[in-house]
């Protein structure tokens, strides 16, 4: 193996030193001239053609490279792997946002990731490597004997690696779209060829190798705005250890803006605004005729008295989009009336922890923190795409070492997050909040284009508010570099560390979905007898599909890149925690219990997710199905009850069937207590 590591280090060495000459390249190409658009170009185009080029290089047609690099990666590099894999661009890009708009409550993230990857140590990473194959359907089927667990398990595996693959592409478009100037939708599969390349050419093997080297770009891009922010700020370029200074200036900062009388009167203004829409919908199906009659009136006198043609060419836009429906018309103003009383609400300050106006509500919130972190604790230690990285080592002793390294990579940039929240929100609130909305930075034009900030002058007095901004999460770590004035390059080396970050996550789902699809299903259940190369093809052409279909739904931009992700981890965890956990722990679970606990734990928290989230989904003309949470909990913490449901159902069904064969019960003694191997 040291023969096998040494000349690694030494390419990886040598990528590495030549990407900071090619960062000091570009800075100097910018004081020169420069125009931004190049550089961003040229981040775009380099990285994807390094990771090209790896994958090219990497191209196997062996089963076992292809789908567990042939379980020769070193413990070190299958942790940047993995670290690679797992900080996608909900960890890089979504995690600093949620920390900036949220405060205190965005640490359920750091908790709940961080403390997942406890549970794969102790108690998966190890036992799956010992049993060895490719898939975690792999391990259901040889644990509860039968196709069923395994079809269960790739559906769930399937499932949740989709919502997550939607988000990383999601992310590329925002990146392609903003840096590049491409059209969002466009940006999209621009990105997805990045993806392909990889995955596509050498699977698991080509991956591997690929996400180490993204690892290197994500790590660095991540760390040098916020470093040279915190040298700004504070004269210190450790922010991990100054940024707590800088939420004291925060604080300070928060005290006079919160109360400032042209901010008390904009925020009435947006809850008069809220008002507004909830008598609109008390007064269905009129209203919306009487809104239809007020635009064509106003349009008319516009028309007549020789106004500027954009104003009519805007009210007629308005009239365009009304909804057609009553029903339509109910969930367009519901949606507009939460923003509306959002933008109106008293804002929390960052350092205060489970906020609210009353006791009930401090009790609320503090409930969803903590369900929040149980979710994505479970969703971690299930997620399929992390647990195949496992079986890619060499060894049991391995893949505890990998997990190790695994978490001292991902701390890198966990540790950062809320200094990078801290930092955005006092550059916010010191330089922008309080300005004339006719002299704003270019930076709040550039990413207005795509929808990610919004500047609204209610009160016409032409300076901003803080209510009047609204900011996307997932733009705050891509703008920090603009927000800081810091020079153009810095912000296309973050925009190059989150196109890492969300290409090395893509491409482990993406093969994730192929290989559940191509081996567990294709191979062993409709077709045993195929060809090698025949399996390879078909995970190939599995692997095209699923990824086109995921840039089309990507492109419409279904929520969030935090709320999507969050989605997938409670799915993974509801439908393969239990039947993971209770699979290697208890031999007295049978097959039809875990099955069983499976599709209820899926399918509870499919039900849970939809009803609280949406109130309608207009495109298969769903309307009305929204209800109030079960105890407050959110969506995003949908999983908790489908774990619940699971492990019961599981334990039920098992007691009252005939206990599993003495073969099944064996099989969980060699995976629980193997062979002591030499460490």
């Amino acid at each position: 193996m040291a023969d096998y590591s040494l000349p690694l280090r030494r390419y990886y060495a040598y990528y590495t030193v030549g990407f900071f000459l090619f960062i000091l390249v570009l800075g100097v190409l910018e004081r020169h001239g420069m125009p931004p658009r190049w550089i961003g170009y040229s981040f775009l185009f380099l990285t994807i053609f390094l990771y090209a080029t790896i994958g090219v290089l990497a191209r196997t047609a062996s089963v076992s490279e292809y789908y567990v690099a042939g379980r020769r990666v070193p413990a070190v590099f299958n942790g940047m792997a993995t670290g690679a894999d797992w900080m996608s661009s909900a960890s890089f890009m979504g995690l600093a946002g949620t920390l900036y708009l949220t405060g205190y409550q965005g640490l359920a993230y750091v908790m709940g990731w961080t403390g997942g990857y406890v549970l794969v140590a102790l108690l998966l990473a190890p036992y799956l490597r010992r049993f060895g194959q490719y898939t975690i359907p792999d391990f259901l089927a040889a644990r509860y004997g039968g196709n069923l667990a395994r079809l269960v398990g790739v559906f769930a595996t399937v499932l949740a690696s989709f919502v997550y693959v939607v988000a990383q592409i999601y992310g590329v478009g925002l990146i392609t779209s903003r840096f590049v100037g491409l059209q969002f939708e466009i940006g999209v599969f621009v990105g997805l060829a990045g993806i392909l390349v990889c995955s596509f050419l050498g699977g698991m093997r080509a991956v591997t190798w690929t996400q180490v080297a993204q690892y290197a770009i994500l790590i660095v891009a991540y760390l040098v705005p916020v470093t040279i922010l915190s040298f700004e700020v504070t004269g210190i370029p450790v922010p991990q250890l100054t940024y707590g200074q800088v939420l004291q200036k925060v604080q300070v900062l928060e005290e006079r803006i919160f109360d400032d009388p042209a901010e008390v009167d904009a925020r009435r203004l947006f809850r008069e605004r809220a008002d507004g829409y909830y008598t609109r919908i008390l007064t269905l199906p009129d209203s919306l005729e009487e809104e239809r009659r007020s635009l064509s009136t106003q349009i008319n006198e516009l028309k007549s008295s020789n106004a500027q043609m954009r104003e009519v060419v805007a009210l007629e836009r308005l009239r365009r989009e009304l909804p057609k429906t009553s029903e339509a018309a109910r969930a367009y103003w519901d949606q507009l009336m939460r923003e509306a009383g959002q933008r109106g609400a008293l804002p929390d300050h960052h350092l205060t922890p489970y906020p609210g106006a009353a006791e009930g509500v401090n009790n609320t919130a503090r409930l969803n923190f903590l369900t929040l972190v149980f979710c994505l604790m479970v969703g971690t230690a299930a997620l399929p795409h992390v647990l195949m990285r496992y079986y890619t080592t060499t060894s049991v002793r391995d893949a505890r070492r990998s997990v190790f390294w695994s978490l001292f990579f991902i701390l890198a940039l966990y540790l950062t997050a809320p200094a990078y929240a801290a930092f955005a929100k006092y550059e916010i609130y010191s330089s922008l909040v309080g300005s004339s909305i006719t002299q704003l930075p270019i930076w709040v034009t550039s990413w207005g284009k795509i929808g990610l900030v919004s500047i609204e002058d209610i009160n016409g007095d032409g300076i901003l508010q803080l209510a009047e901004l609204s900011l996307n999460p997932d733009v705050v770590l891509l703008a920090t570099p603009e927000i800081a004035g810091l020079p153009y390059v810095i912000s296309g080396l973050v925009a190059a560390g989150a196109l890492a970050a969300a290409l090395s996550t893509a491409d482990g789902l993406l093969l994730t979905i192929a290989s559940a699809l191509s081996h567990d299903v294709y191979y062993k259940v409709l077709r045993p007898t195929a060809t090698t190369q025949w399996r390879l093809v078909v995970s190939k052409s599995l692997l095209l599909v699923v990824a086109v279909l995921a840039a089309s739904v990507a492109s419409q931009k279904p929520a969030t890149i935090l709320f999507m992700v969050a989605w997938a981890f409670s799915l993974a965890g509801a439908a393969l925690f239990p039947a993971l956990i209770l699979g290697v722990f208890w031999k007295r679970a049978t097959p039809t219990g875990a099955v069983s606990g499976m599709v209820v734990g899926l399918l509870m928290t499919i039900y849970y997710m939809i009803r609280v989230h949406f109130d309608a989904i207009p495109w298969l003309g769903i309307h009305g199905i929204g209800m109030e949470p079960w105890l407050g909990i959110q969506s995003t913490s949908a999983g908790v009850w489908g774990v619940a449901i699971g492990f019961f159902t599981i334990i039920i069904v098992s007691l009252f069937g005939e206990p599993p064969s003495e073969e099944t019960q064996d099989f969980v003694e060699s995976v629980r207590y193997p062979e002591m191997e030499r460490w």
